[in-house]
C-alpha cells in the first residue's frame, strides 16, 4: 500500500527510459511494457527511491502551480495502481 509518507521505486528489473524507437517516456518491467501518459513521466522521474511521496507532490504543485491536494489523490492513484502490476514498491 503506497501512502504519503512512503518512499517509492522502482522494484528491481524495471528500467524508466526515454526510448528513441517510439519516441516516448516507457517503464520496462520483465515481460512487460508501460507507456506512461505525461503526468505519469512527472511522477515517475521523481520516483528515486529518496523521496516520499510529500516531497514528489510537494515538486510537482510547485512545478505546475496545480492545486496540491488534486495532485497528491493523483500521484497515490498512479503509484498504487503501478504497486498492484508489480513495477513500484514502498
Amino acid at each position: 500500500m503506497i501512502h504519503i509518507d512512503s518512499i517509492p521505486k522502482l522494484k528491481q528489473g524495471v528500467k524508466f527510459r526515454f526510448d528513441r524507437a517510439r519516441d516516448a517516456w516507457i517503464l520496462l518491467a520483465p515481460e512487460r511494457l508501460f507507456m506512461p501518459d505525461e503526468v505519469a513521466v512527472e511522477v515517475l522521474k521523481r520516483v528515486d527511491g529518496v523521496r516520499n511521496v510529500t516531497a514528489i507532490v510537494d515538486e510537482l504543485a510547485a512545478a505546475f502551480n496545480a492545486p496540491r491536494e488534486e495532485i497528491e489523490s493523483d500521484v497515490l492513484g498512479m503509484l498504487e495502481d503501478l504497486s498492484r502490476k508489480g513495477a513500484v514498491s514502498a
